[in-house]
C-alpha cells in the first residue's frame, strides 16, 4: 500500500509533505481509496476511474455551496467565536481563580448569616419580622380593636340624638356603650404592657365622660319626671361608679321616715355625690326657671329704689306714685313662689323617691365609731342642706320685695300663697309656714305700725288660712256635701292657689 502512495504522492496538489495539506496513509479514507485502486484493473484506471473522480469532485462541490448557503451565518459566528477564543479562555481562567478565592469568603458569610438568623437564639430582626407576620394575619381584629372608640361614640351620640326620643332606645345605646367600655377595659387589663390598647382605653375613657357630661346635662331638663330621672340616676351609678363612692358615708341601722326631715348634723347617706349632683342639677334649673321672671324683678326693683328714696325724705316727690306702688312687686312675687313652689315640691318629692336611702338620719347611733373620730363628719344631709337653700333663697327674695306691697288685701294674698307652698312643703317635711313671723322683722317703720298693726299681720293669715285648709279637709273628706255655700268658705283673692298641690 505504501508503494502506491509513493507512486501517486509526485502527482499530489503540493508536493511538499511538511506542509501537512496532503493525504498521508495514517487517515482511514486515504486508506480506504488506496484499497479500492488495488482491486481497479488498468482500463478501469484509464477510462472510468477519473470520471468517477471527477464526479465525485463536482457532487462535494455542490454539497459545499449548498452549505456554505444554508449555513453561512452560524459558519461566520464560529468563525468569530473562534478567533475570539484565545481571549476568553485567559480571562475565563483568570475568573475562575478569583472564584476559587472568593468561595471561602462566601462560605464564612453563609455561615454568619445562619449564625445570625438561628430561631434557637434571640434575634430582634427575627422578632420584628415574626411580629409583622403576625400583625398581618391579625390585620382584622387590630382593625376591629382600633374601631371600639369609635363604635362607642356613635353609640354615645345615638343615644343623645333626637331619633332616639324613646326609653327604650336609649336604654338599649346606653347598655350598649357600657358593654363596650367594659370589653375595652378588659383589654386593658389583659394587656396592660400594650401601647395601643393604652390609648384605645384613654379614648374610651373620654367617650364615657362624654357619656356622664351628657346624663348629667339631662338632669337639667326643665322637663325632667321622676321615670326618666330615675333611669338617668341609675346610669350614673353605672357610668361613674366614682360619684356613687363615699368614703365618709356609714350605712344606717334603720330606716328613715319619708314624712320628716331632720335637719341634724348626724345625717348621713350611703349614695355618695349622686345625692347632691342631682339637687345641685335640680337647683339650677330652678334659678333658670326664675330667671325668666327677670323683666319683673327689675320693674320690683325699681319700685323698691323708690320706696327707699321715699324712706330717705324723697317723700313728696313720691306721693303722686304712691298708689301704684307695689304693683310690679306683687307681680312678680306672685310668679315667683308659683314657680318655686312647683318646682321645690317636683325636686325634694323626685329626691325621695329616687334616694330613699339618701334621707336625712334621726339620731347618731347609726354612726360608725370612724365617722364619730374625724371632726369635720358626719356630713349633714344633702336633702337639708338643700331644703335649707330652698327656704333661705324665697325668705331673702320676699324680704327684699314684699316691703314694697303696701295694699293689705295684697299682703294677705301672697302671705297665703306661701302659706300653701309651706303646706305643699309639709307634706314632704319641709313646712316653713311659721318663718312669715321674721319676714316683718325688716318692716318695722313707723310708717307700717301706723297702718293698722303691721306686726299681728301673720297671725291674721295664720287664722284664716288655717280656718280655710280645715274646711277644705272636712270637703276632702266628704263631709257636708250636700249643701256646699260659697259662704262657708272664704274667697281667696285672685292669683292664690286655693289648695295645695304636689
Amino acid at each position: 500500500m505504501s508503494d502506491l502512495y509513493d507512486l501517486l504522492a509526485p502527482y499530489f496538489d503540493d508536493h511538499d509533505p511538511s506542509s501537512g495539506t496532503n493525504p498521508t496513509t495514517r487517515d482511514a479514507q486515504t486508506t480506504t481509496y488506496l484499497n479500492r485502486l488495488s482491486t481497479l484493473s488498468l482500463g478501469n484506471l484509464t477510462t472510468t476511474e477519473p470520471a468517477s473522480l471527477l464526479h465525485a469532485a463536482q457532487s462535494h462541490l455542490r454539497n459545499l455551496q449548498a452549505l456554505s448557503k444554508r449555513s453561512h451565518k452560524a459558519v461566520i459566528a464560529s468563525s468569530s467565536h473562534l478567533s475570539n477564543l484565545t481571549s476568553l479562555l485567559p480571562s475565563l481562567g483568570s475568573e475562575a481563580y478569583e472564584l476559587k478565592d472568593a468561595v471561602p469568603q462566601l462560605e464564612s458569610a453563609a455561615v454568619d448569616f445562619a449564625r445570625k438568623y438561628d430561631r434557637s437564639t434571640e434575634n430582634e430582626v427575627l422578632d420584628r419580622r415574626k411580629r409583622a407576620m403576625l400583625l398581618s394575619r391579625n390585620v382584622d381584629r387590630v382593625s376591629d380593636v382600633l374601631e371600639l372608640p369609635s363604635l362607642l361614640s356613635s353609640t354615645i351620640q345615638a343615644a343623645q340624638a333626637p331619633s332616639s326620643s324613646s326609653a327604650a332606645s336609649s336604654t338599649t345605646s346606653y347598655a350598649s356603650a357600657l358593654d363596650l367600655h367594659a370589653h375595652i377595659k378588659r383589654l386593658s387589663s389583659l394587656y396592660p404592657q400594650s401601647g395601643l390598647v393604652a390609648g384605645i382605653s384613654q379614648q374610651a375613657d373620654a367617650e364615657i365622660q362624654n357619656l356622664t357630661t351628657i346624663l348629667i346635662t339631662s338632669l337639667q331638663s326643665p322637663t325632667l319626671k321622676l321615670a326618666g330621672a330615675m333611669r338617668t340616676v341609675g346610669w350614673l351609678r353605672r357610668v361613674a361608679p366614682d360619684l356613687a363612692d363615699d368614703e365618709y358615708s356609714s350605712s344606717k341601722a334603720t330606716a328613715t321616715s319619708t314624712k320628716s326631715v331632720n335637719f341634724s348634723s348626724a345625717a348621713t347617706n350611703s349614695t355618695g355625690a349622686l345625692c347632691s349632683l342631682f339637687l345641685v342639677c335640680r337647683l339650677r334649673t330652678l334659678n333658670i326657671t326664675l330667671e325668666a321672671l327677670e323683666p319683673l324683678r327689675e320693674l320690683a326693683d325699681q319700685e323698691t329704689t323708690r320706696r327707699l328714696h321715699s324712706a330717705n325724705g324723697a317723700r313728696s316727690k313720691q306721693q303722686p306714685q304712691s298708689i301704684a306702688l307695689g304693683n310690679h312687686s306683687e307681680r312678680y312675687l306672685k310668679r315667683y313662689i308659683e314657680i318655686f313652689r312647683e318646682q321645690s315640691f317636683a325636686i325634694i318629692s323626685m329626691y325621695k323617691s329616687i334616694f330613699p336611702s339618701g334621707l336625712p338620719s334621726p339620731d347618731l347611733s347609726a354612726t360608725s365609731s370612724k365617722v364619730l373620730d374625724d371632726p369635720l363628719l358626719p356630713l349633714p344631709s344633702p336633702l337639708a342642706s338643700f331644703t335649707n337653700h330652698l327656704i333661705t333663697k324665697l325668705t331673702t327674695t320676699l324680704r327684699a320685695y314684699l316691703p314694697n306691697i303696701t295694699d293689705p288685701t295684697s299682703r294677705e294674698s301672697l302671705l297665703t300663697q306661701i302659706l300653701y307652698c309651706a303646706g305643699s312643703l309639709g307634706r314632704l317635711g319641709a313646712d316653713f309656714g311659721l318663718m312669715i313671723a321674721l319676714l316683718g322683722e325688716d318692716d318695722g317703720s313707723a310708717e307700717h305700725e301706723s297702718q293698722g298693726g303691721r306686726e299681728d299681720e301673720w297671725v291674721q293669715v295664720m287664722k284664716k288660712h288655717r280656718i280655710q285648709a280645715s274646711r277644705l279637709e272636712v270637703l276632702a273628706r266628704g263631709v257636708g256635701t250636700g249643701v256646699r255655700k260659697r259662704s262657708a268658705i272664704d274667697i281667696p283673692q285672685a292669683g292664690d292657689v286655693v289648695s295645695p298641690a304636689a
